[in-house]
């Protein structure tokens, strides 16, 4: 599908109103709703065709029996109407897998669970989340409804929502199982079946929407976006990267989802949400200085902006809602101009372990996302298929199994100049019982024979972490360096394991001052880490383990594209805007606090003063300014560096570099 660029200030307006609620649209009044959108910078709303509860909120003949039966008017239709008339564009919502109305009347395109159990709510519980299968007769429904949605309406795009694969034993699926050769009693080839069922609806769909029309944008949602959509990125024109911090994503999923989701050749446009919770919190706002901070870190990695919110039942737009959005939409409004194109510049490759587990924020890559961003590194998250040859370092964090295949890959990579950061069982072949990565200069012996033991780095490694014993949590692997490797910390083991017959002290045995076993390895450009550093530092972030990796990233990558001088609550980008000839710096200071039990919230913008910024760039700089205020800063460009202190840092600062 041919490259969408989309608009940078976005609106998703839910709409699941329940048949028990009168009057639907009965206040909605077209002007006021497009005039408020207006105001607020708003330039592309999605707006509903069709609701969880299965509701359609436009006038059709072919599906009335689907209409809300308490709506008011042509809802849809005038929403349209009155967003074209200010150029603002209308993608329309249609919910698939989620739909309360076919669930109840269709129980046969409903899926089910091995148990014999329909998915999801059970018919006395609150909510429509029963699961359907759309490669059930539910399929053709879903067709006429797209062809009427077209022949009522004027269609900018569609946002396909809940469409996921599904481990389903509904009796359709079992015999299309069977049908392939694959055994349905088998989880594996039920999980199988239900990811090729899914990227089969995606591109049947588009293929079918793409006889209806040849420019409307398609979307399909499942809440995150990884390497599944890979395999099916061309049914899709774009990514929308829905990511709600305090709706159970949380901050580290967004800049995962986003390093992964701009390497797949599409738009991207980050998601968040006015709440202050998730979707459905009704008459609750988020923080200004969240919501500032979760649109501009989308500009910072190259997205565009969509903020959720709830249309209530009587359709009347709510002013503080919109208040709030433009409140920071007029401020991505005046940013636009050094976003627009933006490429990212990075050295590391992060591969992430989704690939592998299919979760949705891997324990060991999420870490390292952490632990990366507070060190001011530019990166990407790739998968194994991605290619590599513009990178400096590949960090395989923890838990990344080496096929053959990949190793014939890495090997090159290695060979042509790049380097490997490993961690603890990365590296090994898919026994888990040798290393397939020989260029790792290690031999597998075992689990390791302690835990916790400690870590002492020789001088190689001594920047910010004195010569002695640091604890290390979680347990890693025993290995041996092979001839040729150079060990830049020893592991010293403790007087004995923690058990019922032995113990010391309320946590763990002290060290015992005795060497055991190699613990960080260098052979070559290449340093593995016996233990899962990159997991430990998602679980209690040790200070000396952050320092460790920094510092053996410092080996490999001398002269990395951004070096920050600034608190590690500073999160920076690079990006280029090659039409323009420059270079785009990103800074943003906002601090997520967990200040109640479920989610981290941000309030207050903290300033920060004398930010040092370096820069690795080989082009004569012609002058170094703040943008949009264009105030000037003094700059020394030497040895292939531009330096540079930006005064004052308060919330989001864009700095560019005009060559």
């Amino acid at each position: 599908m041919g490259q969408t660029e989309l608009r940078f200030r976005q609106v998703h307006l839910d709409f699941h109103t329940s048949e028990a609620i009168a009057g639907i649209g009965d206040r909605f009044d077209p002007e006021q709703f497009a005039d408020t959108l207006a105001k607020a910078r708003v330039d592309s709303i999605t707006c509903f065709g069709r609701c969880h509860h299965g509701w359609i909120y436009y006038e059709t003949e072919q599906f009335k029996e689907r209409m809300h039966p308490h709506m008011t008017r042509n809802l849809l239709k005038e929403q349209i109407e009155a967003c074209h008339a200010r150029d603002i564009r209308v993608p329309i919502y249609l919910t698939v897998q989620w739909d309360q109305y076919s669930s109840e009347r269709h129980p046969e395109w409903l899926a089910m669970d091995d148990s014999g159990k329909q998915m999801g709510t059970s018919p006395y519980e609150a909510g429509f989340y029963r699961r359907l299968a759309v490669n059930s007769g539910y399929y053709d429904f879903l067709k006429a409804h797209v062809a009427d949605l077209f022949e009522q309406l004027p269609v900018d795009g569609l946002f396909f929502d809940i469409v996921q694969p599904l481990d389903d034993s509904s009796y359709f699926s079992r015999q299309q199982m069977l049908a392939k050769g694959m055994n349905p009693s088998l989880v594996a080839d039920r999980q199988k079946f239900g990811l090729e069922a899914i990227n089969t609806f995606k591109t049947d769909m588009s293929a079918f929407i793409r006889t209806l029309d040849n420019d409307c944008t398609i979307f399909y949602n499942a809440g995150h976006i990884g390497p599944r959509q890979r395999l099916v990125a061309n049914a899709y024109s774009h990514f929308e990267l829905e990511s709600l911090p305090s709706g159970g994503w949380g901050y580290v999923h967004f800049p995962m989802a986003v390093r992964y989701a701009r390497g797949l050749g599409l738009d991207c446009m980050g998601m968040t949400g006015k709440f202050h919770t998730s979707w459905g919190d009704f008459h609750s706002f988020k923080n200004p200085e969240a919501l500032q901070f979760e649109c501009f870190q989308m500009l910072a990695h190259g997205a565009k902006c969509s903020v959720g919110d709830q249309l209530p039942p009587h359709g009347e737009i709510c002013q503080t809602t919109y208040n709030l959005i433009g409140s920071v939409y007029s401020e991505v409004e005046k940013k636009e101009p050094w976003c627009v194109g933006a490429v990212p510049l990075v050295d590391i490759a992060l591969m992430t372990t989704e690939e592998f587990t299919g979760e949705r924020i891997p324990t060991p890559a999420g870490g390292a996302v952490r632990l990366l961003q507070e060190a001011g590194h530019q990166f990407d998250i790739v998968d194994t298929t991605s290619d590599l040859s513009g990178y400096k370092v590949v960090i395989l964090p923890d838990e990344v199994p080496v096929s053959s295949t990949f190793a014939t890959k890495l090997n090159a990579y290695v060979a042509d100049g790049g380097s490997v950061i490993a961690s603890y069982k990365s590296g090994l072949n898919d026994a888990g019982d040798a290393f397939e990565l020989d260029i790792l200069g290690v031999d597998f012996k075992g689990d390791a024979p302690y835990c916790p033991d400690f870590l002492v780095p020789n001088d190689v490694l001594a920047e910010g972490v004195p010569q002695t014993e640091h604890v290390m949590y979680l347990k890693g692997l025993e290995v041996s360096a092979r001839d040729g490797s150079e060990v830049l910390a020893e592991t010293v083991v403790p007087y004995f394991n923690r058990t019922w017959e032995h113990f010391c002290s309320h946590r763990h045995t002290p060290s015992a001052g005795e060497v055991g076993y190699p613990g960080i390895v260098k052979n070559g450009s290449c340093v593995y880490f016996m233990h899962p550093v990159f997991s430990q530092y998602a679980k209690n972030s040790p200070r000396w383990v952050k320092q460790l990796v920094v510092n053996a990233l410092a080996l490999l990558l001398p002269e990395p594209v951004l070096r920050l001088d600034a608190p590690s609550t500073t999160l920076a980008t690079v990006n280029a805007q090659p039409h323009e000839n420059r270079w785009v710096v990103h800074l943003l200071h906002y601090i997520p606090e967990r200040r109640g039990q479920e989610f981290d919230v941000i309030e207050d913008v903290i300033p920060i003063f004398e930010v040092g910024v370096s820069i690795h760039i080989h082009e004569e700089v012609k002058n170094v300014a703040t943008a949009p205020n264009g105030e000037a800063l003094s700059f020394e460009q030497a040895n292939g560096r531009v330096s540079f202190i930006l005064p004052k840092l308060e919330g989001h600062e864009m700095v560019v570099l005009d060559f």
